[in-house]
């Protein structure tokens, strides 16, 4: 028997049928050779870029070191005239950086810090730097490129006395003082000729009353010393048949006075700063110490080239960036496992809810692969019984709500008649078979809904004539119309036809026009009208728009009262009346309106409700039209 039931059901069909790029199996081998080739890959890529990225880190340490170096010995040179007490000092460079440091002019070892008795140092035709502190290299020093290219630290007939640092440091201390009084962040510093210098917070404002221009006047000192380099400046200018100019002890200069000017022409900026950048290194020269060639090698090297040795913790790097990518590779594998093996938990758990009593369960269906489409199946199925049995809820309810009160209205009229109360004539029977009509009607109206709800409403479907189904609507409702002093006007295109169950579409106007009719007072008017409903290009999610037909639209209108704006929503909702009272008198079951949508759905179309309070209201049915005709 489970052979023939597997066989006959619809998933076991050709439409269980996976494509090859979404099968299962293909997925299992392609996670396979995935996972191998991105290992390999991976454990390339992490030992190359761990390898880079420690040789880069000593590049970088060795970069460093060489700068520091650098820094060290060139402001060495500016400070002395010789390098004859340099020895000390590159001993501790070499010391500190673990390199091999060699000094030399020309062929004389000036300093070694790792001197071999026996073995004199041979030098590469290129040395990695060259110590001149009045021409340093911007790229290792930056803050020399901003005077010249000579190094600050080089001040030579500018440096000041003790005296005069005394006297200019109390001055800026003062100033400092004043400056903080009134609110403002100041300190000092002294640059390397003694001279102190009072630093402000950027965008601070100095207070006039605290400013000394003896912080900014130079002294006798760097009075004579810049005289000697305007002297050196105006000649070179001269040279060039420019006018001379006044050089300040900040670097910048002025335009010598009027006076003094010959008739050459003024000086234009370039040549003036390299006539200042000449005389202060013609000036300077005698203070420092002469240039010197720098060769930095590993210590045990007798030549200047430098040797790249990975260090322990750059060597353990890479053992751990190959242990990396095995555990990545582990981790993809099971992960991989697990998205695998997830949906088939997901499957079991749904089941097991489903099996306990839970008709909402669902299962995330993600892929197209085999068990895409059973948790699919699955779901479609759960779908089917949860609205089977929300249908049986809503009408075991539906029934409890509404035949409560009819069949209290039958008990009580019988028990005044078993009592005696009430005498069994004619009246009293009418009344009860209003009732029971009551019932048969409201138990009809359940039973369709009931069927709508679970998508079983039977439809015959034919072709039919529009006008026709609203003039038999009218004429069925006429007599009711007249005893309410209601007048019934059709308007409808005789050629308008539409693809429908007769009965079904009947019943649901004929719904439309008996709640008119109910809310319509006495003189009031009932319109049924009826219209070509062409569709709106490129609307899908309709009937009619999806087949590329022309629909039809029907309304029922009327001039009663009209619906308020905060009900309007709930018009076709199950059990609802706009009386709060739910009096049968002026309303019916609250089913009417619920079974016209359900009608008109199950045709495939809409019906939605227009109403202005006071004016009345409009119901709008739109149904797909007949299928166009093939070209």
């Amino acid at each position: 028997m489970s052979r023939d039931v597997r066989r006959d059901h619809p998933s076991t069909r050709s439409g269980l049928a996976v494509p090859l790029g979404r099968s299962l199996l293909l997925r299992l081998l392609a996670v396979a050779a995935l996972v191998s080739v991105c290992s390999i890959a991976a454990t390339a890529w992490v030992v190359v870029r761990t390898t880079a990225v420690a040789i880069r880190q000593e590049q970088g340490k060795d970069l460093a070191d060489d700068t520091k170096t650098y820094d060290v010995l060139i402001g060495y040179a500016a400070r002395h005239r010789n390098w004859d007490q340099v020895g000390p000092t590159v001993a501790e460079l070499g010391r500190t950086t673990g390199h091999r440091i060699v000094l030399r002019d020309g062929d004389r070892t000036l300093a070694d810090s790792a001197p071999a008795p026996g073995h004199p140092y041979v030098a590469s035709p290129k040395p990695t730097a060259v110590i001149d502190p009045l021409s340093v290299d911007p790229q290792r020093l930056p803050a020399a490129a901003r005077d010249g290219g000579i190094d600050p630290r080089v001040v030579g007939p500018y440096r000041l006395s003790d005296s005069d640092r005394t006297r200019l440091l109390g001055t800026a201390r003062d100033v400092v003082a004043c400056l903080r009084a009134a609110g403002a962040e100041a300190r000092v510093v002294v640059g390397p000729s003694g001279r102190p210098t009072v630093r402000t917070a950027a965008g601070q404002r100095v207070d006039p009353r605290c400013e000394e221009s003896v912080l900014n006047d130079p002294m006798p000192s760097e009075r004579k010393a810049l005289d000697t380099l305007d002297n050196l400046v105006d000649n070179c200018l001269a040279r060039r048949g420019l006018s001379g100019v006044n050089v300040l002890l900040d670097g910048s200069w002025q335009v010598a006075r009027a006076e003094s000017r010959t008739s050459t022409a003024p000086a234009p900026e370039k040549d003036v700063r390299d006539c200042v950048a000449s005389g202060r290194a013609e000036q300077l020269q005698p203070y420092v110490a002469p240039a010197a060639q720098l060769y930095v090698s590993s210590p045990g090297d007798r030549t200047a080239t430098t040797f790249l040795d990975l260090s322990a913790p750059n060597k353990l790097r890479i053992a751990w960036g190959a242990a990396l990518v095995l555990l990545v590779t582990v981790a993809v594998t099971a992960f991989a496992g697990i998205r695998l093996v997830r949906p088939l938990r997901r499957l079991t758990l749904a089941a097991q809810r489903m099996e306990a009593g839970d008709v909402s369960a669902r299962v995330e269906v993600t892929g197209g692969d085999e068990i895409a489409r059973l948790s699919a199946a699955f779901n479609a199925m759960s779908r089917r019984r949860e609205q089977l049995e929300s249908a049986r809820k809503a009408m075991v309810s539906d029934v409890a709500h509404e035949l409560r009160t009819p069949l209290s209205n039958i008990r009580g009229w019988l028990e005044a008649v078993e009592d005696g109360i009430v005498p069994p004539d004619e009246k009293l029977v009418a009344s009860v078979l209003e009732e029971a009509v009551l019932l048969q009607h409201v138990i009809d109206d359940l039973r369709d809904l009931s069927a709508a709800d679970a998508g079983e409403l039977p439809l015959t479907t034919e072709t039919l004539s529009v006008a026709d189904v609203l003039a038999q609507t009218a004429q069925g409702h006429g007599p009711r119309a007249e005893a309410a002093g209601v007048r019934l006007v059709v308007a409808a295109d005789p050629d308008l036809t539409v693809p429908a169950d007769p009965v079904r579409l009947r019943q649901a106007v004929g719904n439309l026009v008996s709640n008119a009719i109910r809310h319509t007072p006495p003189g009031g008017t009932v319109r049924l009208k009826a219209a070509g409903d062409p569709p709106v290009p490129g609307q899908a999610g309709t009937a009619a728009g999806a087949a590329g037909t022309a629909g039809v639209r029907i309304e029922v209108s009327d001039t009663g009262s009209g619906i308020a704006p905060e009900d309007l929503p709930h018009v076709f909702d199950r059990f609802w009346r706009a009386e709060k009272s739910r009096s049968r008198q002026t309303g019916g079951s609250g089913l009417g309106l619920s079974i016209v949508r359900k009608l008109i759905e199950a045709h495939g179309g809409t019906v939605e409700a227009h109403s202005t309070p006071g004016t009345g209201s409009t119901f709008t049915l739109r149904l797909p039209g007949l299928p166009s005709p093939p070209r």
